[in-house]
């Protein structure tokens, strides 16, 4: 897709955070959602371009 030769791929599970809303009818509990990211490691000297298409 962006024609690059990848050397290595890293995934992370970011936590799920709660949050805590004080209000007139009491206090509004909830949690926000988690996150996969994923490094991705390029061969050296390779770049990717994100605004070529634009």
């Amino acid at each position: 897709m962006y024609n690059v030769n990848v050397v290595s791929v890293n995934t992370v599970n970011n936590a799920i955070k709660s949050k805590t809303r004080f209000t007139k009818a009491g206090i509004l509990q909830g949690k926000k959602g988690g996150q996969k990211k994923a490094y991705v490691t390029v061969a050296k000297g390779e770049t990717i371009d994100f605004y070529a298409s634009i």
